[in-house]
């Protein structure tokens, strides 16, 4: 390596202090004051100069020296002499030594002597090199892979780095990624809802619009788009244009939302993206991520990787389908199980509610008069709808209900289970009774979720739905010899208010029809009023949570102060739903501690999907009711997590502040 006299700084200082002295000299003839103060001066600083030249260079040679104690005479010439530009650092990260390799391959003859070592690592400060065996550099036009050798002392460490250069490999390894196929799957919702009342020509032109915003969007890349039935398309795109695709979060999602038909319905779109190996596994997984997004009530886009699915939109309410085919194949179905069956067991969720155990218990009495031996299992104390099994019991149908454990002494290897309003098997009532049987059936209207139970023979999910009650309504009337009873049809009706808070949410056109269905039947709306009547205790405790509340961005956030537990559960639900008759509320979020969790109940009225902030924290739901759960920490703590989910919610999903601020939220 090149030697470089450590003080030929000194020739130009010289040249600047000669200057300055006769600078100072020349004084000397127009005024002796000034000169001798100048003197003293020029003098003062020469010597404070000469003292710290001093003392850097005592510092220098006690590091060069310590450097050289650490690296013998083998390892200098050895690096030296290595093909491999190495450079070495101290653990503060100063540059102390490079070898003539590194000075022409990586700095190309300058010197960084003294300077951090993220100015030849890319940024890559001291504390990661300690921590590493290698580290990959990207320094100016080239990409390297340093790898990382420390040798220690009891002074100070140091830490050699041997870079080896492989631009043209990462280049290669970068193309082949981006170069890799892509599967995108396009499918309009409600093709069928769209074209049932509409002309032959509006019929084209919904058609067409569709068609040509999808090849104008897909023009950017070099995919190939097809288009394989009347509404569903094929994209097959490389990697690197996929990307830009997901950074602007499927925006044609938007753009074919604004479509719409003379009856001013818009059209929606859901898209499933599979990324695999090759195209039979891209193909396999865009199928996948399109099952999801149709199960999370479609206008959205799901994205199917090897690490699971992300999700984009979904801001808008779930398409209802007015055919009921479906309906009919699925209680054909169902029936030919329970004829083959020992016995049939209905569980729901946890802290079961009306729609959950109204569906459920209805569902195995309805089951009962075909002669099966049939039980809702359910766990009593928990229940929130105690009504729905204080009214069987006084109708003598008490044994309908069984807990868990009496259920898994009565399972055998050919029963049939049952379970409503949930598909998430962290919120059933009992993991035991899931892991011993052989053959379940799910009966759910929530939006599908990534961990949702996956063995299940008949899975009957309509997000569409208002309420697993209206579901199960639906499917009796297509099971041959099943009758409801009154006291069936006013538990199925009570889910369905409770859902709908009385016909108002997400009540569609087959919400109505159930309702009536069930009304025929006898149901009584002024019994099914009163199932909803609570505690005097349970209106002041809802009373409390309301007047605590505080607006935050068009969102009502409240916070029980009590700390009352278990059961506030009703309270908190009902106040969160009282929330929401604010003006200028969107959403509303009730928080309330339980144990050593926070629980969270969110509702909204449909402008606000409360479903996505949820599952930011670990929950779920539907657009317009979902919650989730918080462990072990305060709800102030909460409270700070949950207005963070918000805010991001509305700046993903392009949603701006409405500054509906009544009190300062900390």
């Amino acid at each position: 390596m090149k030697r470089r006299k450590i003080w030929s700084v000194i020739p130009p200082i010289v040249i600047l202090v000669t200057a300055l002295l006769l600078s100072v000299g020349v004084m000397y003839f127009f005024n002796l004051i000034i000169f001798y103060t100048e003197l003293c001066l020029t003098v003062s600083v020469i010597a404070v100069a000469i003292g710290w030249f001093v003392y850097t260079r005592n510092g220098i040679k006690s590091t060069l020296a310590s450097v050289a104690e650490h690296l013998d005479q083998t390892e200098r010439d050895s690096l030296s002499g290595s093909p491999l530009p190495v450079v070495v650092c101290s653990e503060h990260g100063e540059i102390l030594w490079y070898n003539q390799n590194f000075r022409d391959e990586v700095l190309e003859d300058s010197d960084v002597y003294g300077d951090a070592v993220t100015s030849v690592t890319g940024g890559i400060n001291i504390s990661v090199i300690a921590e590493s065996q290698t580290v990959e550099i990207n320094h100016g036009s080239k990409r390297y892979t340093a790898y990382i050798s420390r040798v220690k002392s009891d002074e100070f460490d140091l830490f050699v780095l041997y870079y080896i250069e492989n631009t043209r490999f990462k280049q290669i390894s970068e193309e082949y990624v981006l170069s890799r196929p892509a599967v995108i799957l396009f499918y309009i919702d409600n093709m069928d809802e769209l074209m049932q009342n509409a002309r032959e020509s509006e019929r084209a032109q919904i058609s067409g619009k569709v068609e040509t915003l999808l090849e104008d969007w897909t023009s950017a890349t070099s995919g190939i788009l097809r288009k394989y039935a009347s509404d569903r398309f094929l994209l097959i795109v490389e990697q690197r244009h996929l990307q830009p695709i997901i950074l602007d979060r499927f925006n044609i999602l938007d753009r074919v939302r604004a479509i719409q038909t003379e009856a001013g319905i818009s059209v929606t779109l859901s898209i499933g993206v599979g990324q695999g190996s090759n195209l039979r596994e891209s193909e396999r997984m865009a199928r996948q991520a399109m099952d999801m997004a149709l199960g999370r009530g479609g206008d959205q886009a799901a994205v199917k990787t090897q690490n699971g699915f992300d999700f984009y939109g979904g801001l808008s309410r779930g398409v209802e389908r007015r055919t009921k085919v479906r309906t009919r194949v699925v209680a054909s179905a169902l029936l030919e199980l329970i004829q083959a069956s020992d016995n049939i067991l209905t569980m729901g969720h946890r802290f079961s509610d009306l729609d959950c155990l109204g569906s459920a218990s209805a569902l195995a009495s309805c089951i009962r008069g075909l002669g099966k031996t049939a039980n809702a299992v359910v766990r009593r104390e928990q229940s929130l709808a105690p009504e729905i099994i204080q009214r069987y019991g006084d109708a003598g149908l008490g044994d309908l209900f069984i807990e868990p454990e009496q259920a898994i002494e009565l399972m055998t290897g050919n029963t049939l289970l049952i379970i409503t309003d949930t598909h998430n098997p962290h919120m059933i009532e009992s993991d035991i009774v899931l892991n011993n049987a052989d053959t379940v059936v799910i009966i759910d209207h929530h939006r599908k979720m990534v961990d949702h139970i996956e063995n299940a023979v008949i899975f009957y999910h309509e997000p569409y739905a208002s309420s697993a009650c209206e579901m199960v309504a639906e499917l009796v009337q297509y099971i041959e010899g099943v009758k409801l009873s009154k006291i069936d049809a006013e538990s199925l009706l009570a889910g369905i208010m409770l859902d709908t808070r009385s016909f108002v949410i997400k009540a569609g056109v087959r919400t109505f029809e159930a309702a009536a269905y069930l009304r025929r039947l006898g149901a009584d709306t002024v019994e099914v009023k009163r199932m909803f009547a609570g505690s005097i205790q349970t209106y002041k405790d809802k009373a409390d949570i309301v007047s605590g509340a505080e607006l935050y961005e068009g969102c009502a956030i409240a916070v029980d102060k009590s700390g009352g537990g278990g059961h506030l559960r009703i309270a908190a639900a009902q106040a969160a739903d009282e929330l929401l008759y604010i003006k200028d509320v969107e959403a509303s979020f009730v928080l309330f501690s339980e144990r050593d969790c926070v629980n969270i109940s969110a509702r909204s009225l449909g402008g606000f999907n409360v479903q996505l902030v949820m599952e930011a924290l670990g929950g779920g739901g539907h657009l317009t009711m979902a919650g989730a759960q918080l462990a072990d920490i305060s709800p102030e703590q909460a409270k700070a997590i949950l207005i963070e989910a918000i805010d991001r919610y509305r700046r993903e999903n392009g949603r701006p502040a409405v500054n509906t601020h009544e009190a300062a939220v900390k």
